[in-house]
């Protein structure tokens, strides 16, 4: 059973950067499609961007030229790079992999904040 542990979140004021770390637990993360989402409050779990074993990346509209979604695969760890934050980024971040996505398993996610 795979479980993903996310990390970096934080304060940040706007235009700043966070780098998100996603870690595995229980599974090579190279023979997985990744993609991370966020909740912001009251709101829907958005689609934030998605990379596949292959290294092919794609973007929500809303995050695209911003955001940088990498692999690591001797760290074994996924990553989301934020440059040039918004208030409107505030949000939990979340990673999660196709199976456990399907199943609504979710982690805890890690909390990104983007104010003054």
């Amino acid at each position: 059973q795979v479980h993903f542990v996310e990390s970096g979140g934080g304060l940040v004021q706007p235009g700043g950067s966070l780098r998100l770390s996603c870690a595995p637990s229980g599974t090579d993360l190279s023979r997985l499609n990744m993609g991370w989402y966020r909740q912001a409050p009251g709101q829907q779990r958005d689609f934030v961007a998605r990379i596949t074993t292959g290294g092919i990346t794609s973007y929500a509209g809303s995050v695209k030229g911003r955001f940088t979604i990498s692999r690591d695969n001797a760290q074994n760890t996924v990553y989301l790079q934020m440059n040039s934050l918004k208030p409107e980024d505030t949000a939990v971040y979340y990673c999660n992999e196709p199976t456990n996505y399907a199943l609504n398993y979710w982690g805890k996610g890690t909390p990104v904040t983007v104010s003054s």
